[in-house]
């Protein structure tokens, strides 16, 4: 005879069913090291049903260089009708919390998001004058909205972007150092959040937490991988992956795209008269331009050296010229009202232009068209812009006009 087993109080099965989500949730964070994804990862076991089950779940981070918070993520229905809709479906479609952990292509692009618009929205100094959310990371410790009394320490912009009455804030922490916040409520149902909410919610966001930082370092380690070091722009290995995407892009979509190769004039004299802080000190203020100057879709490299590049997609020749010789007239008239160059020749800036598909149809041959280019404009007197064309250096006529 099989002895009759007691009955598993419920508290030991909201343990287990604790412990199990524990688990499923961390083994999902293991499978990128994405930020948005760990967020969303997050913020989706934070909400489903086989979650934690609150109504909408809110991720902020600190940044740390203006001393600020800022909204991440919000995953979440905006409104009651809304939330019908959304908690029918799932329940329709029997979505488990795997299934929802998936869907987090789906989700970026789902322009309808309007929580999470709201929430990225969201900015604001980290002084105890904002209120408790701010709070929540000066002091380092979980707080609850569940009173009148505590609600007057809401800050008006948060009651205002997200209409929250009654919520609860934790803090996410990885080891000594407090990363952001967690804001969760049940906006909609309404239903109480206990202090057994309270508690399993901290748990979960130390965890959150220390995944969290490790994706952060995962990405400040890849993107020190793609940058130089001296002037942040992105480097020669990073310029070709980008170049090789964008000319596959740009051959679906029938478009041009030109390319710049610059080079320092009188770079060298320079360095060795004045010594390398003083040339380090140049090739980073040619970098300052290049990226101050340069448009929002351009990608400009330091190819190696006192050489740039600047990729400049759905761009024709005619254009990427004029926009070279803004780039040449700048740094000539930066060096001029500087005394960096007294004493040796002036520090100026030669470029050469090519443009796919009319001088190159393949990568390596539309950085040798612009390099050729730029030699074309070394060699007949520095400090101009060459467009490439076939004839150069027989009769060629593809200077831009200083001016």
């Amino acid at each position: 005879m099989t002895p009759i087993q007691p009955k598993r109080q419920y508290g030991y099965e909201r343990i287990e069913r604790e412990l199990r989500l524990l688990y499923e949730v961390s083994n999902a964070m293991r499978t990128t090291l994405k930020l948005d994804q760990i967020f969303y990862i997050i913020l989706t076991a934070l909400t489903s049903h086989e979650g934690l089950g609150f109504n909408r779940a809110m991720l902020f981070l600190v940044n740390e260089k203006e001393n600020v918070l800022e909204g991440k993520m919000g995953i979440g229905p905006h409104s009651g009708e809304e939330a019908d809709r959304i908690w029918k479906g799932i329940e329709m479609a029997k979505l488990s919390l795997e299934d929802l952990i998936n869907s987090y292509a789906k989700f970026k692009k789902d322009p309808e998001s309007r929580l999470n618009t709201l929430v990225k929205g969201i900015k604001m100094p980290l002084t105890e004058e904002m209120g408790i959310l701010a709070l929540t990371i000066l002091e380092g410790m979980p707080f609850e909205v569940t009173t009148e009394e505590a609600k007057k320490m809401v800050s008006p912009e948060i009651q205002n972007a997200l209409n929250t009455e009654y919520f609860v804030t934790v803090p996410l922490k990885a080891k000594d150092k407090t990363l952001g916040a967690i804001l969760v409520d049940n906006i909609f149902t309404k239903k109480p959040i206990t202090k057994s909410d309270i508690r399993i919610l901290t748990m979960f966001a130390n965890h959150a937490g220390l995944a969290i930082e490790n994706s952060r370092l995962y990405e400040e380690t890849e993107y020190l991988s793609k940058t130089d070091w001296l002037t942040k722009l992105w480097n020669a290995g990073e310029l070709r992956k980008r170049l090789i995407k964008e000319l596959e892009e740009t051959r679906i979509q029938d478009g041009t795209l030109s390319m710049l190769m610059m080079d320092i004039d009188n770079f060298k004299p320079f360095n060795d008269t004045f010594g390398h802080q003083k040339g380090d000190e140049v090739i980073r203020k040619i970098a300052f331009i290049l990226s101050k100057r340069s448009r929002r879709d351009d990608f400009v490299a330091r190819y190696g050296g006192e050489e740039f590049t600047v990729v400049m997609p759905n761009t024709n020749k005619k254009v990427a010229g004029i926009i070279a010789e803004r780039f040449r007239k700048e740094i000539e008239e930066t060096f001029e009202s500087s005394d960096m160059s007294k004493g040796v020749k002036p520090l100026t800036i030669s470029i050469g232009v090519s443009t796919f598909p009319y001088d190159a149809t393949d990568m390596d041959k539309l950085i040798n068209r612009a390099d050729i280019a730029l030699y074309e404009a070394k060699k007949t007197g520095k400090n101009k812009v060459c467009l490439y064309a076939a004839n150069l250096g027989k009769g060629f006529l593809g200077f831009i006009k200083k001016g």
